[in-house]
Order: structure tokens, then sequence, then C-alpha cells
């Protein structure tokens, strides 16, 4: 169910969302983007869905007031990159060019967020790609293509076919945790599922991968929150 409920005035948008796992009704405010989702069990009824949405107005907008707005990126702010934040400063360049530990823009008025947003995808191309090949290498296999998106429920995945996709976001993180989702992904041509067996490949190719795992989970959301739109 993908419909929406309005709350209150000023009005807040809640997407309805039935889920046949679910055994009560939760809310949640996105932290990256301040969406917030009622999730229902699979016999509630939307009115009771929407008295469950009412008790709850003042903890929904104390939480979304709360919310911090992103900076915007612009020269003098930061952005991460490969789990440091990185200064954005305006030069006399072409193009995005990485020097001297800081990313130069161009000094033209024009929004930094696409030229920065572009820059990272170069750099998680070059580095995902490379972190694939070694891996699938290691395991004696081969993929078909990498692709690069802007996904927010997962960091990669890999089709039957044996295509790699991943989250350029990736690249903002610590290199080892691109290279931990890298050999996930890679390790899925050799177990197409998540089996002890799998979890042994990927032990494999990353020792101690559990602190790259707990690392997303604690920071993905700050990844996540970075807007490139219209800065």
């Amino acid at each position: 169910m993908g419909d929406t409920l309005r709350l209150g005035n000023p009005p807040i948008d809640i997407l309805l969302r039935r889920s046949a796992r679910a055994r009560r009704l939760t809310l949640r405010v996105s932290r990256i983007d301040g969406r917030v989702t009622l999730t229902l069990p699979p016999k509630v009824a939307e009115r009771e869905a929407l008295r469950f949405a009412r008790e709850r107005e003042a903890w929904l907008r104390s939480h979304i007031d709360g919310r911090s707005p992103p900076a915007p990126l612009a020269p003098g702010a930061t952005v991460p990159f490969e789990g440091r934040p990185l200064p954005l400063v305006a030069a006399r360049v072409r193009g995005p060019r990485l020097e001297e530990g800081v990313l130069k823009l161009p000094d033209d008025g024009a929004p930094c967020g696409p030229r920065v947003a572009a820059f990272l995808r170069t750099a998680a191309r070059d580095r995902l790609a490379r972190a694939s090949d070694n891996h699938a290498a290691a395991l004696g296999r081969s993929y078909g293509r990498i692709t690069l998106r802007d996904t927010r429920s997962r960091w990669g995945s890999c089709t039957s076919e044996g295509n790699l996709m991943y989250s350029w976001r990736l690249v903002m993180a610590p290199p080892e945790v691109l290279d931990y989702v890298a050999a996930h992904e890679v390790a899925h041509l050799q177990e197409m599922n998540h089996s002890r067996a799998f979890w042994a490949v990927v032990a494999r190719l990353v020792p101690g991968y559990d602190a790259h795992r707990l690392w997303l989970r604690s920071h993905g959301a700050e990844l996540h929150a970075v807007r490139f739109d219209g800065a």
C-alpha cells in the first residue's frame, strides 16, 4: 500500500505502508529526508492507523521540527570523502579537481552540488571497479557490468547474471567499508544467498568484515543526508 494521509495543521504527510511481517503499528521519521512512514499489519484498518497517528502528533512534530537541515554545499563547506571531511574551495579550474587535500571547484557562481556529485561518482566508479576486480580474481570468478546508482534501500546488489550495482555514496565512507561492500557483492557470484557458506566467502575476502557492516549501520544515514541537488 502506498496511500498517504494528511495530519493536522500545518499538515504532515504520512506514507502508509502495509507489511505482512508487521505485528503492530509503527511510526518512523526518516533521518535522511524527514519523510514519515506509518507501517500497518495486514488486517489493521486505515481508520485505526489515522487514530494511531493523531495520538502521536505531538511526538511527530517534535521529531520533524528537531531535524537540522543539511548544510549547503558551497566553497567553505566540506563533503565526506573516503571517511574524512573534504574541504570545498573555489578556484580557477574548469572542473572539480582534487589537490592538496581539498576539492577545487570552478569559481564561476554555478551550483556546487552537481559538480561535487559528479566528482564522487567518478571516484566511486574507479574504486569500486578496482575492488570488484580484486575480489573477483581472488575467487576465480568474473562479473558482467558495474552500475552506479544513488540508492537508499541498499548499498549494493548482484544479479543472477553476475551484474553488480553499487551506491556511489560508498566513496564517502572509509575505503575499507567500500571494499567490504564490493567483497559482499562479489561473494554472491559464488553464493547467491546469505547462507553460512556465503558469509564464509566474505570472511575469506575481508577478515573482520563485521566492523565495516557496523560502520554502515551506524553512519550510513549520514552519507544519505548529504544533498547535492540545487546546492
